[in-house]
């Protein structure tokens, strides 16, 4: 007999018939004369009830272990009454097994499955029980319904699924490529893809209009609770579209998206902010919307006092002075504050300065701070009046450069907006906060290395009216890029192309590549452009991300079934791992230095 349907639907609408059930012991109880086995499959568990009277079932039942696979056929019967479970749908009713067979006996597995402390490193080792576990099985069949809504909206929409090579050629803008030896081509190299942002621009060329795909990126970079080596994006690429008609396009996916997943209403519209807005805020361009903290701007206030951790960042050219007022946490102890201190040094931060507000009626004398004594009158009365400050609160300082500023102190919002102070004090709303973030610069400049780089990717078009600033000042470029952040995550980027050739050479030599350069890395791209490229623009999301998101995981490897480790690392299949002399030779290959393989 086939089965009669999955053992976690059995229900009520079975009752007193006789069904056929496949799946794997969660968990066997014997109550002295009746054996009871918990069966599980990837919709949920149903109560197996084995009787003494039926001996041959019972007998079996004697022998069956955890994880043994079985098949059951049996009566579907009411639980008997104070006995129903109601987390179960099927915790109604039980089924009284007439036949079972053990498809497969099971060794002990490693742990078990509703072990809540498990390193991360043993569960990556036995994956296979590992994605046995609910939560699992259940972050896996939202990532498919997540990653089905998106196709059925993209469909009605017009747009194609294309699939772009897996094999390429290197680019290296960004991130590191995973490069892959050719056996044919003595000392060539193919690229895995870090996205298929050239192809899709020359899908819009070749006129499919409307493209998507949902695709496998790499990038061989330094790894993060949000990253992995190897990542899926839902890519969308179209043309003769602005960036507005295109933001409109995805935000409608993602409310599609959510509506239908989780039955969750997002804002419509998603409000919009511009980058240079998220930064004064909030220091960052992924802002967490839920906290209810935000900068307030001190850089002028500061240039004339007498702290010097103050008046020399004031006075630094790109540097910053900001506070962060905290409703109500002067009940802040020493000890939390110390946290918070050591908390901003990860970001770069040299410190990080505070003044209680005991107070306010009485003045300086209301203050509690080792700055206060440094700081003159008027600086201290602009500072309270700015930050709205209130009998009861604390005000945190960053003074740095902008960038260790922005991260440090935009670090430290979410960190207390998150914690359960913030929580009992109202400062952070626990609900859904979209956003997009819009008008990036094109650029960003290094230091170091004393060049520019591209903000997004070197084919994102400037704002209109902004091409002459690529030559003259590419610090004052915009571009016509986009992010869609959710709760402080960036779920998806994008911008509008460059289309015009003469245009992207403008880009190419604000970053610092020739002509030389850019044929022999880009030239497909360029000529390409030349034959009445179509104004196009997309957005690509991160599938893991979302689905983190979406299922409240900790970690994107919570929501990918075989993931790496912050290492790179594959701990079920052993990968990487060395091959042999023979394989090297017949890539052309030789290893410098042997490699102590441990």
């Amino acid at each position: 007999m086939t089965r009669t349907c999955y053992t976690g639907d059995v229900s009520l609408a079975q009752l007193d018939q006789t069904v056929t059930l496949y799946g794997w012991c969660h968990r066997r109880r014997d109550h002295g004369g009746v054996i009871f086995v918990d069966l599980r499959d990837r919709e949920g568990l149903a109560q197996i009830v084995f009787d003494p009277d039926n001996q041959e079932a019972f007998s079996i039942a004697e022998g069956i272990r955890n994880e043994y696979c079985l098949k059951i056929t049996g009566l579907v019967r009411r639980r008997p009454e104070g006995t129903v479970n109601a987390e179960l749908k099927s915790g109604e009713i039980e089924v009284l097994c007439r036949t079972v067979e053990i498809l497969n006996a099971s060794v002990t597995p490693p742990f078990q499955l509703d072990d809540e402390n498990l390193s991360e490193t043993i569960r990556l080792t036995h994956r296979i029980i590992d994605l046995r576990r609910p939560v699992m099985q259940n972050n896996l069949k939202l990532r498919y319904r997540v990653s089905m809504e998106a196709r059925k909206y993209l469909d009605q929409l017009g747009f194609i699924d294309i699939e772009t090579p897996m094999l390429t050629r290197s680019t290296p803008e960004g991130a590191r490529d995973y490069l892959v030896p050719s056996r044919v081509h003595d000392g060539q190299f193919f690229a895995l893809p870090q996205s298929p942002q050239l192809f899709k621009q020359m899908l819009m060329v070749a006129g499919f209009d409307r493209y998507y795909q949902i695709t496998k990126c790499f990038r061989d970079e330094d790894l993060r609770a949000d990253r992995q080596p190897e990542f899926t994006q839902i890519d969308c690429e179209t043309s003769f579209l602005n960036e507005v008609e295109i933001r409109d396009i995805f935000e409608g996916m993602m409310r599609h998206i959510f509506k239908e997943v989780k039955g969750i209403e997002l804002a419509n519209p998603f409000p919009i902010m511009s980058w240079d807005e998220a930064m004064a805020r909030f220091g960052s361009d992924k802002p967490d919307l839920r906290v209810k903290l935000e900068f307030t701007e001190l850089t002028d206030v500061m240039r004339d006092v007498e702290f010097k951790v103050f008046n020399s960042a004031a006075n630094l050219a790109g540097g910053r002075v900001v506070a962060l007022r905290v409703p109500g946490g002067a009940e802040l102890s020493r000890k939390e504050i110390d946290e918070y201190t050591q908390f901003v040094g990860i970001y770069g931060a040299k410190g990080l300065a505070y003044i209680k507000v005991n107070e306010l009626a009485k003045g300086r004398d209301g203050l509690q701070s080792p700055i206060v004594k440094n700081i003159h009158d008027a600086a201290i009365a602009e500072v309270l009046k700015r930050t709205g400050a209130q009998d009861g609160d604390i005000l945190f300082f960053g003074a740095d450069k902008a960038k260790v500023v922005n991260d440090a102190i935009g670090a430290l919002r979410v960190k207390i907006g998150l914690s359960d102070f913030a929580k009992a004090k109202g400062l952070f709303e626990a609900t859904w906060k979209p956003l997009w973030v819009v008008d990036f610069p094109m650029f960003e400049y290094d230091e170091e290395e004393g060049r520019y780089f591209a903000a997004h990717h070197p084919f994102t078009s400037p704002k209109d009216g902004h091409e002459d600033f690529l030559s003259t000042n590419p610090e004052k470029a915009y571009a016509k890029a986009y992010d869609m952040v959710l709760n402080g995550w960036e779920v998806g980027g994008g911008s509008v192309r460059i289309h015009r050739e003469e245009v992207q050479s403008k880009v190419f030599k604000a970053l610092n590549i020739d002509a030389e350069e850019a044929r022999a890395k880009f030239g497909f791209l360029l000529d390409a452009l030349q034959y009445g490229a179509p104004p196009h623009g997309g957005l690509a999301f991160g599938l893991d991300r979302l689905v983190t998101l979406m299922t409240g995981s900790e970690s994107i490897r919570d929501v990918i079934a075989f993931p790496k480790t912050q290492r790179a690392q594959d701990l079920l299949v052993q990968a990487p791992s060395p091959v042999d002399e023979k394989q090297l030779r017949e890539l052309h290959i030789r290893l410098r230095n042997p490699v102590d393989i441990k």
